[in-house]
């Protein structure tokens, strides 16, 4: 979903649901969402008829007759159903999961699954798919028609029904799945996709650091919410968004003026300041000394401090240029 553009709509329970802890619904219940999209809950789609795909993250896998989707909550993805398809869409709160589990709900890929091994699904299903068939696709069905009358008609003890219920069909998958779960998580399947979510983010600074970065952009170019990836970024790098830009927008400048003859001014706009007096003002601040007194001291071969001096976080300031 690398293409999509930075407008991607993340739904309430109270946008897309009748209830605002658990909803069950069958395809003709609601216009399906064709557009990629995330929800502030969780969501469990299961297929049954029409061969389709899954776009969830930033990857792309096959959706076929008895496939599960697990999303985890702002976790973008689409599944554009074909004409004819059948399926049930189970949306739930965090707290109707787990009313435990006191987590902010971007932290949930860090939560160990002997914690919470309900999460194991969603956490896997980047890089797994799930099927129930046989009496596994029998039980989800009746499942899924229970929790479809029980959500239907609320009363005493309903809510606990419906949770044994959800828990039960994640318990179909879990068990047959129990092994590849188990090594996806010895593996940090989790943690990889965070370091491939940072290195698309890396790669879209590097590919437009001539040009405005927004926090927007970066997201959609990595496939995740904007607040996703502030959060991500602050987690494994301590960083803001704008400390990362300016960071190797700096870095790139200090090449250019030991690796080239460009003028500062033409530097300045490579790496994205639009002002050259502010960009040598950022740069002393960084590396200690200005731009042009830089590149002497670079091609007199000398290494003095200020050449060998690595830009810290204490050195980066947040600045309108790149919000």
């Amino acid at each position: 979903m690398g293409h999509m553009a930075t407008g991607i709509r993340t739904y309430t329970m109270q946008e897309r649901a009748q209830h605002l802890d658990f909803d069950i619904r069958r395809e003709n219940a609601r216009d399906p969402l064709a557009a990629p999209h995330r929800h502030a809950y969780f969501q469990i789609q299961i297929n049954l008829a029409g061969d389709t795909q899954q776009h969830i993250g930033a990857t792309v896998r096959p959706f076929l007759p008895g496939m599960l989707s697990f999303v985890l909550p702002y976790r973008m993805h689409c599944v554009p159903h074909p004409p004819g398809s059948l399926y049930y869409i189970l949306s739930f709160g965090q707290r109707f999961l787990r009313s435990d589990l006191d987590v902010d709900p971007l932290d949930l890929e860090d939560v160990p699954l002997a914690r919470a091994p309900e999460l194991a699904p969603f956490l896997a299903q980047e890089s797994m798919d799930f099927q129930l068939d046989g009496s596994d696709r029998a039980d989800m069905l009746q499942l899924c028609e229970q929790m479809l009358a029980d959500n239907a008609q609320r009363g005493f003890y309903t809510l606990e029904t419906l949770r044994a219920r959800l828990l039960l069909l994640i318990g179909l998958v879990c068990r047959k799945y129990a092994g590849r779960i188990e090594q996806a998580a010895g593996a940090g399947t989790s943690h990889h996709g965070r370091r491939e979510a940072m290195a698309r983010v890396i790669r879209h600074i590097r590919e437009h650091l001539a040009e405005r970065l927004t926090l927007d952009s970066a997201a959609a170019a990595a496939c995740l919410s904007p607040n996703y990836l502030a959060h991500l970024i602050k987690k494994e790098t301590g960083r803001t968004f704008v400390d990362l830009v300016t960071e190797r927008r700096i870095e790139r400048s200090r090449e250019l003026l030991m690796q080239t003859s460009l003028r500062v001014s033409d530097i300045a706009r490579q790496v994205g300041f639009a002002d050259e007096a502010y960009f040598s003002r950022r740069f002393r601040q960084v590396c200690g000394a200005s731009p042009v007194a830089f590149r002497a001291l670079a091609r007199q071969a000398v290494d003095p401090p200020v050449l060998s001096k690595r830009i810290t976080h204490a050195s980066l300031s947040p600045s309108s240029e790149d919000r």
